[in-house]
């Protein structure tokens, strides 16, 4: 299982539907849509236009949720990266939104990317997802 919490093994199709269901309100929210806005442009004052995958913060560099951590000045060391639940409480998320970033950020292509292309891909996922840019 990947630090999304999402796997391929689903045996209840209404629980799966209920839970995208759950992802699509976290994004189309107020709070959700605040946190996209403050995810791009913590994105955008990223030195380097690079992203992580896997680790919140490691060695200097961000995954998507950790660059609005680094421009919060949250501790990151004290968030296990693997539990949602903790990454959506410290930033103020749906836990359903928690997972549907992280799953973007790691795993959401179907190529080995380059962390700037995974910079540019989630970028651009952020825009398509913001109501009123």
């Amino acid at each position: 299982m990947s630090r999304s919490g999402y796997n391929e093994d689903v045996e209840n199709v209404w629980a799966l539907i209920c839970y995208r269901g759950a992802v699509a309100s976290g994004i189309r929210g107020k709070r959700g849509q605040a946190f996209l806005q403050e995810m791009l442009t913590a994105l955008d004052a990223l030195p380097e236009k690079k992203l992580i995958a896997s680790e919140l913060e490691m060695d200097g560099q961000v995954c998507a949720i950790g660059s609005v951590g680094r421009s919060r000045g949250v501790d990151m060391s004290q968030i296990d990266p693997e539990e949602s639940w903790q990454v959506a409480r410290a930033f103020g998320i749906s836990e359903a939104l928690s997972r549907e970033i992280v799953y973007m950020n790691d795993e959401g292509h179907y190529a080995l990317e380059t962390p700037e292309q995974r910079f540019t891909r989630m970028r651009a996922w952020i825009v398509e997802n913001l109501k009123n840019l």
